[in-house]
């Protein structure tokens, strides 16, 4: 396996499987319409996040091509052409693959779903989608000899596409037998099908599945050498064939088709741009509060931030606690929101109409305090009028400390008494993880508030994705070979090694190494 893919295995977060589900990528009956359910949920999606980006990077296929600064990036999730019973079906897989930047509209705002994809066009997304966009635009991928017969033609037509073509081929994603690459040729289903098999790193599975008996009409149509990848498909829910029992094969993919299968395939591979959690409670003051792998998580959402719950676009204020949801960043918002199962809209809320002991866990954030409980995660609204009691003075929310036990009364939902019993300061649990660094959050004010790493336990394994919250002022310091130095977050690279250091579950000081 290459090394970079091996990176992304184990620097991403699972994604969970898209909603919904039987029915099929490309499916769709006669008349060329998509599948009822997916045309329920994909409808009424508007949504456009508007920050700022260069219209030069961005080619003419609706990719763009360049590295950017993503504070300084246009994200755009929803179109105005994606209308129609035959293409609206799509708009959910259109909006998630955007938000990933994997496969995005064109700069006069327009998605044009039912235009035909090109080869090189889905070879670059489906790259995208493995995490290897930043080596595909490295110098070097740029710069790498193509051994094929239209090496030329890339080179002169899609020179953009040149460290894309180098790093499908690193990763197998071309027959040992390809001696062109075929850029602008139309891509097929029987063709795209295979090429995200491959991007799945399944082509030792699909080979086990050659002597399937596909029952397709046209099955005669489908290569013996292909007739695995299709079956394997088929079982992961990727693809399926059209209301007459035909797969077609030679039919091109139009770019709606290929979102949903992109998406699909997306549902089956690591992704370390998002974190999947448990919602806490409901939405407050734009903060949404969820419990990462038994941990705290807050995040604050974007003024235009992409909520899809229970086939539709929602509201922040539809979101319930104990919704289990993926939600993906940038520039420390959430930008997009995806509802996976439905919660029943008490789960993780504090206990109310009680008294009850707990620990915080969590420095009040947005008037919410979240604690643990019994080993679970909770949390809460404070009331306006909650009385506070530290030390034996009567406080502010902003005095609680990582670490005291409380006593909690609540009354109407919310939290209307709080005293603590035991002061953090007289059970400080001091602590120090190592690991390789994954990806960070941070607050309105620019300050990191978590960090998630791969940690190394003391039996030399590794527990992927590990959340720890930060203080607001984080140190960050540079180890070098006389010790370490003053250092800043533009060091955090994925998989560089780092040490955190914190009290109470909460990281003061990330050595960078």
């Amino acid at each position: 396996m290459n090394n970079s893919f091996k990176k992304v295995v184990v620097t991403g977060l699972t994604l969970a499987m898209v909603m919904g589900g039987s029915t099929a990528a490309f499916a769709s009956n006669d008349k060329g319409k998509g599948n009822d359910k997916d045309k329920d949920r994909g409808r009424d999606l508007k949504n456009v996040i508007e920050t700022k980006y260069n219209d030069k990077d961005k080619n003419n296929n609706g990719i763009y091509i360049n590295n950017m600064n993503v504070k300084n990036l246009n994200i755009k999730l929803s179109f105005d052409d994606v209308k129609g019973a035959d293409v609206e079906w799509a708009a959910r897989y259109i909006a998630s693959l955007a938000s990933k930047r994997v496969f995005e509209g064109y700069e006069d705002g327009t998605f044009q779903p039912r235009k035909t994809i090109t080869r090189i066009e889905a070879i670059t997304a489906a790259v995208r989608l493995m995490g290897l966009r930043d080596q595909a635009e490295s110098a070097e991928a740029k710069a790498a000899n193509l051994n094929f017969k239209d090496a030329d033609k890339l080179k002169s037509s899609y020179s953009w596409a040149t460290g894309y073509v180098s790093v499908a081929l690193q990763n197998d994603l071309f027959e040992e037998s390809d001696d062109m690459i075929n850029p602008g040729k139309e891509a097929d289903r029987l063709w795209a099908t295979t090429l995200l098999i491959k991007a799945l790193k399944l082509q030792d599975e699909a080979k086990t599945k050659m002597n399937t008996k596909l029952t397709f009409k046209d099955a005669n149509k489908i290569p013996a050498g292909s007739v695995g990848y299709i079956a394997l498909a088929i079982d992961k829910k990727l693809i399926d064939g059209y209301e007459d029992n035909t797969f077609r094969p030679n039919n091109p993919v139009t770019r709606a088709e290929l979102a949903a299968l992109l998406d699909r395939t997306g549902s089956q591979l690591p992704d370390n741009a998002s974190v999947s959690g448990t919602v806490n409670t409901a939405v407050s003051n734009n903060l949404l509060t969820l419990t990462v792998q038994g941990q705290p998580y807050s995040v604050e959402l974007d003024s235009g931030a992409f909520i899809f719950r229970n086939g539709a676009k929602v509201a922040a204020s539809e979101l319930r606690a104990g919704d289990e949801v993926i939600v993906r960043t940038y520039g420390g918002k959430a930008i997009f929101v995806e509802v996976k199962k439905l919660g029943n809209g008490s789960g993780n809320q504090l206990p109310d109409n009680t008294n009850f002991t707990a620990s915080v866990s969590f420095t009040v954030s947005n008037n919410i305090l979240t604690v643990i409980k019994d080993g679970q995660s909770y949390s809460a609204e404070l009331a306006s009028n909650v009385s506070i009691i530290r030390n034996g003075q009567s406080v502010a929310a902003s005095e609680l400390r990582v670490g005291d036990e409380i006593l909690v009364r609540t009354s109407g939902g919310k939290v209307v008494f709080v005293a603590v019993t035991t002061l953090a300061n007289d059970q400080q649990t001091n602590f120090t993880v190592n690991g390789t660094y994954n990806s960070y959050t941070t607050n309105s004010s620019d300050q990191v508030n978590s960090i998630s790493i791969n940690k190394i336990l003391s039996d030399g394994s590794v527990q992927n994705n590990v959340y720890y919250n930060t203080t607001s002022n984080v140190t960050f310091l540079y180890a070098t070979s006389n010790g370490t130095i003053q250092g800043d977050r533009s060091q955090l690279t994925p998989n560089r090694s780092v040490e955190l250091r914190g009290t109470n579950n909460v990281v003061h000081t990330i050595v960078i190494k």
